[in-house]
């Protein structure tokens, strides 16, 4: 197996590296300092394992992983106590809370090995919906990461397979649902108005009958959006109309 370390705490990567001294099978591809580098070392050396620590500079561990198709088995190596470790038991996704003795080491190589599955995706979708995590979104543009704060969403646009976020700067894609961004957007800031369509409350300045069960949401911006009857209903709760 090849496996790469992404952790910005030296100490913590040379302890891995020391641990897998008992592996053979297990060889170190490279060592990253934060999810930048990380991305680009998944990139070129296609590992079979990543060992990751959730709270890095820049993007953090979940981020990271939303920006990879088909990531890797993961062992996640963090001090990071809260809800994610919920997620990982839920999941069966195994991680080791720092510090972390051989011992735990060696458990969760076992439990991988005995798995043979990736369950990454499901924990980080999972995760992702935590509100410490949805304070922002992370986009690859042009071959580099962005992170958009949600205050700069006017809105989001279902684009087939990806979500458009629309901000003053522009338009990014992003390879999700609309549903997932229902899930982990504030929902008294970012209303569903309809399939095609999640709106940031605080822009909207009208609110015109269409048709008869249609409505249309002028933002301060000037863009016209159409609201369905169910969005309409949830405008009307939200705003207290």
């Amino acid at each position: 197996m090849k496996a790469i370390i992404i952790d910005d705490e030296p100490l913590a990567r040379m302890m891995v590296k020391e641990y897998l001294q008992s592996y053979p099978n297990i060889t170190v591809a490279e060592e990253c300092n934060d999810g930048f580098e990380g991305i680009k070392a998944i990139q070129q050396h296609q590992p079979d394992l990543i060992f990751l620590d959730i709270q890095m500079p820049k993007i953090n561990g979940f981020e990271m992983l939303e920006l990879i198709d088909n990531p890797p088995q993961v062992i996640f190596t963090t001090a990071y106590e809260e809800y994610a470790i919920k997620a990982f038991d839920a999941h069966a996704a195994d991680y080791l809370l720092k510090p972390f003795s051989k011992d735990r080491f060696d458990k969760a190589i076992q439990k991988l090995q005995q798995q043979h599955i990736n369950v990454t995706q499901a924990v980080t979708e999972t995760a992702l919906k935590s509100t410490t995590q949805s304070n922002r979104i992370v986009v690859k543009d042009n071959g580099k990461i962005k992170i958009i704060p949600i205050a700069q969403v006017q809105y989001l646009e279902a684009a087939d397979d990806y979500v458009k976020i629309i901000t003053a700067e522009g338009s990014f894609l992003k390879k999700k649902t609309m549903q997932h961004f229902e899930d982990i957007l504030p929902p008294q800031e970012f209303i569903r108005i309809h399939r095609s369509y999640i709106i940031n409350a605080s822009l909207i300045t009208r609110i015109d009958q269409h048709e008869k069960d249609s409505h249309l949401a002028l933002l301060t911006t000037g863009v016209h959006l159409p609201v369905s009857k169910a969005g309409y209903a949830k405008l009307k709760e939200v705003l207290g109309i």
